[in-house]
């Protein structure tokens, strides 16, 4: 069993909760994800609903002791798979088609702040890994 402060359980949560939401987000908004896949890669709406369907199942793989390793990684491994498409998104804000009506569009400048975040969410994710409590 591992050990976890209220914090760490709290952080852990939320990253989850983020995950899942994000991945029913990709069904509500699926055009819209869509638009923001470079051209290069086919296929656009089953990679949405593939990825959609990944992130909702990390979610839950997170809340649990036995998968929140794995889960982690794939958090990893995913954010790392969609950063080209948000490298794209910043590139072309034009190609974005409008989401719901409750889903404001992201100004160029939060597309752009948008990439670094990545990297912070690979920290985030980094942390649920195990590594960091085996290298102490």
């Amino acid at each position: 069993m591992t050990y976890e402060t209220t914090l760490q359980r709290a952080s852990r949560r939320l990253l989850a909760g983020l995950m899942m939401m994000m991945g029913v987000l990709h069904f509500v908004a699926a055009d819209t994800f869509a638009a923001i896949i470079p051209e290069a890669l086919p296929w656009h709406l089953p990679l949405v609903y593939i990825s959609g369907v990944a992130e909702a199942a990390l979610g839950v793989l997170l809340l649990a002791e036995s998968t929140r390793s794995l889960a982690a990684w794939g958090c990893i491994a995913l954010f790392v798979a969609v950063f080209p498409a948000n490298i794209y998104w910043a590139l072309h804000p034009e190609l974005v088609v409008p989401g719901p009506e409750w889903l404001p569009k992201p100004s160029e400048t939060a597309l752009w702040l948008r990439l670094p975040m990545q990297f912070l969410l690979i920290a985030w994710a980094l942390r649920f890994t195990g590594v960091a409590t085996r290298v102490r």
